[in-house]
């Protein structure tokens, strides 16, 4: 008996002192931590164990691992990371690229390449009695050093209206700042703040707004409610609505497509989006429309020559027939365009050029200054300039805007066939046939009423205030069916407020003095000037705003909604003026504005300030050693 009550005695003991490993399955996406772009084929492993496994397609991937172990991402050309594992299952990691010089690397050796995404030659190598044949890359285009550039913005500020009355700026109907978010976001980052443009976020979406009841190209709104971000203040809404008319009724086009299929176009999502997208376009073209298309890489060349829209196959197929590879002549592309534009010029006609580029112009006139004249000779021919972007990594944001706002066009960033959709076919008309060009707002503000004021977003459009009336200084222009939307924060008089702030008293003229009786009861008067597609004199018209200002909860539903992106924008910016915003005021008050919704982009929008909110709050999953 007494052998059988140890060896009872010592299974208990052992059972008892048993505990089952605690193991997780650890899953998520690796990125570049510059770019966002995903990782293809990082090795992951648990580090002391044979667990190990790589990434998919998408930058995917999923292991077994327990708590308190180390993971281990390695990959060619980058840092390794070494991460604890924690409770959490959702570990996405961003990888930083190692300062060794990629070109002394040797060698894939995990899972399989694209043949397009290296480039470089292969060359033998002896392991034991096997002969094996490695690939040496000179370069590794699909994650270069991120290079993107951003143009620095200069947040507007509290003005007081005794001293700067009036505020004057070119409207902008530009969305690229809107796609370029989404992109960061749903890479797993937040936006650079340069790449954060308040104006183009909220203009992303389209309002119920009336359009003109009489011939005027272009009505105007406004609407003034309690400010969301504090409720001492005031938030007035301008709304601009241009016209609409039937497709049948928009006048012919002659576009020349102008794509960029140098080297930085190799990824999907550039020169194969880019087809795509100028596909799509393809298909809402009509009988009497026509299309030339032109490349350039290290030089410049017609591929189509100009074709009626009717030959739908024809196009398609010289659009098809396109590859990337070659430095990139952006130059000489755009004088090429311009001047097969130029032959095909049709009078009272939609004449455009359409660029689907990343922005990287390396040969030949390629600054933001070569640019600008480049283009300042051809817009007085009447043909117009609009931009794709395409890309992450490499996007030329800076120089892509500038060519568009003086080419007078629209400038837009394509991240997804989604997105290019919505530019193509969605708002076709508003996007290439313009019904008002040269459009500038100036807002002049009543002192009696007004103790500050602030322009949310529109830093690169400001203008002089001489420059409203002046008919050489450009301003945006407006196609089919557009709205148009600017918010101003203003403190009323005698709220108590750090706006616009204190300066000593002037020593040499006498200080203004704020009038004591409103000689109206008047905010603000808003102008607004425009000029009809081939006019040359500009037009006026102008509203007045009464003191009437809402609770933000009686406000339209499009009001909230865009106070909404306002907030969000300044959030991503960390605005000086951001005072009581909050992610979670604004996503609770886009959802109540939500509306209808038939496309989903507000549903989108939702989601993506989640994610920011996510993002801005803790930017790691796990704890890292």
């Amino acid at each position: 008996m007494k052998p059988i009550i140890f060896f009872t005695t010592v299974l208990t003991l052992s059972l008892v002192g048993y505990r089952t490993p605690t193991s997780l399955t650890i899953s998520g996406k690796v990125y570049d931590q510059h770019t966002g772009a995903a990782l293809v084929g990082v090795a992951v492993s648990v580090e002391g164990s044979r667990l190990a496994t790589q990434t998919d397609s998408n930058g995917q991937y999923a292991i077994s691992a327990e708590a308190g172990q180390f993971l281990l991402f390695s990959y060619i050309g980058y840092e390794t990371k070494r991460i604890k594992v924690g409770k959490k299952k959702m570990l996405d990691v961003s990888l930083v690229q190692s300062q060794t010089s990629l070109d002394e690397v040797v060698g894939v050796g995990l899972g399989t390449q694209e043949r397009s995404a290296l480039v470089g030659s292969a060359t033998g190598l002896t392991i034991g009695n096997r002969s094996v044949k490695m690939y040496v890359p000179d370069r590794f285009p699909r994650y270069p050093e991120n290079t993107e550039s951003y143009k620095g913005i200069t947040e507007n500020r509290f003005l007081n209206p005794l001293d700067e009355p009036l505020s004057t700026f070119a409207i902008d109907v530009d969305a690229a700042s809107y796609s370029n978010f989404r992109r960061f976001i749903n890479n797993g980052q937040l936006p650079p703040t340069d790449a954060v443009r308040i104006e183009e976020m909220i203009n992303y979406f389209q309002y119920e707004l009336e359009g003109p009841s009489n011939r005027e190209p272009v009505a105007i709104h406004t609407e003034l409610a309690v400010a969301p971000w504090n409720s001492q203040h005031h938030l007035l809404r301008i709304g601009l609505k241009a016209k609409s008319m039937p497709a049948d009724e928009l006048p012919a086009s002659n576009l020349v497509f102008l794509i960029d299929v140098s080297g930085s176009m190799m990824d999907a999502n550039r020169l194969p989006l880019a087809q795509a997208s100028m596909k799509m376009l393809v298909d809402q073209l009509r009988d009497n429309d026509h299309v030339a298309i032109v490349t350039y890489a290290g030089s410049a060349g017609v591929v189509l020559e100009s074709t009626p829209g009717n030959q739908k196959t024809k196009i398609k197929d010289a659009i098809d027939a396109l590859s990337a590879g070659g430095s990139t002549a952006g130059g000489a592309g755009l004088q090429l365009a311009y001047r097969i534009a130029r032959q095909h010029f049709i009078k009272g006609g939609n004449n455009r050029v359409i660029l689907a580029s990343d922005g990287d112009f390396n040969v030949g006139p390629s600054s933001d200054g070569d640019m600008e004249q480049l283009i300042a000779k051809e817009r007085q021919s009447g043909i117009s300039l609009s931009v794709l972007g395409f890309g992450m990594g490499n996007l030329k944001d800076s120089k892509m805007e500038l060519l568009a706002d003086k080419g007078h066009g629209n400038y837009a960033y394509i991240d997804n066939i989604t997105e290019a959709r919505k530019a193509m076919v969605t708002e076709f008309g508003s996007t290439l046939f313009t019904v008002a060009k040269d459009v500038k707002v100036q807002v002049e503000f009543n002192p009696a009423k007004v103790q500050a004021y602030r322009l949310l977003g529109y830093e690169n459009r400001l203008l002089e205030k001489e420059d409203f009336n002046n008919d050489e200084k450009l301003g945006g222009d407006m196609g089919v069916g557009h709205a148009v939307t600017a918010l101003y924060e203003i403190v009323p008089v005698g709220v108590k407020s750090a706006y616009p702030g204190q300066v000593d008293p002037l020593k040499y003229q006498p200080v203004k003095e704020r009038p004591t009786a409103a000689p109206s009861n008047e905010v603000a008067t808003v102008k607004f000037r425009y000029k009809d597609p081939d006019g040359d004199k500009s037009r006026l018209q102008q509203v007045a705003v009464a003191e009437r200002p809402v609770e933000l909860a009686n406000a339209s539903m499009d009001f909230r909604f865009a106070s909404a992106v306002a907030e969000l924008g300044m959030l991503l910016r960390n605005s000086d003026y951001k005072q009581q915003a909050d992610y979670d005021q604004l996503i609770m008050r886009a959802k109540a504005s939500k509306g209808t919704d038939d496309e989903g982009y507000r549903a989108e929008f939702i989601r993506l300030a989640e994610s920011a909110k996510l993002l801005a709050g803790n930017n790691s999953l796990a704890v890292q050693d």
